[in-house]
């Protein structure tokens, strides 16, 4: 698999230099999202700008490491403009697969997760000490 990749304190994030993400990219792909989730990496973001076709094994990939990013409270994130992708995306990947346009609005999507779930903590911390709402 032809890549690229950027880590930075929130994300990671994989640039592929693959047209097709098919049987010979997804388990490479898999194996490179496995060792950044080692690392500590629930945020990873996908240029996708090259991709034009995408395989079952592709499919297959992008929704273990999307359910994986999910159960860390991380956030897999598709960047892709390419319609014809995008169908194929939806169809395959179900309602949870967060597809942007451009690797900026991943990054934002990234960010905005983050604070969602710096929300959510402090609502928890609030309730386990006892905190109530004013009325």
């Amino acid at each position: 698999m032809n890549y690229t990749i950027e880590k930075n304190e929130q994300y990671a994030l994989i640039r592929l230099a693959e047209s097709d993400f098919g049987d010979s990219v997804a388990p490479d792909f898999e194996t490179l999202c496995k060792g950044l989730f080692r690392e500590g990496y629930s945020n990873i973001i996908v240029d996708m700008a090259p991709v034009q076709t995408l395989g079952p094994a592709g499919v297959i990939a992008i929704r273990r490491v999307n359910r994986h990013c999910s159960s860390e409270d991380g956030l897999l994130v598709l960047a892709t403009n390419n319609d014809d992708l995008i169908e194929n995306l939806d169809k395959a990947g179900g309602d949870d697969l967060t597809i942007l346009p451009t690797v900026e609005e991943g990054v934002d999507a990234v960010f905005m997760n983050e604070l969602e779930n710096d929300f959510r903590s402090e609502d928890d911390d609030e309730y386990d000490r006892g905190g109530s709402v004013a009325d």
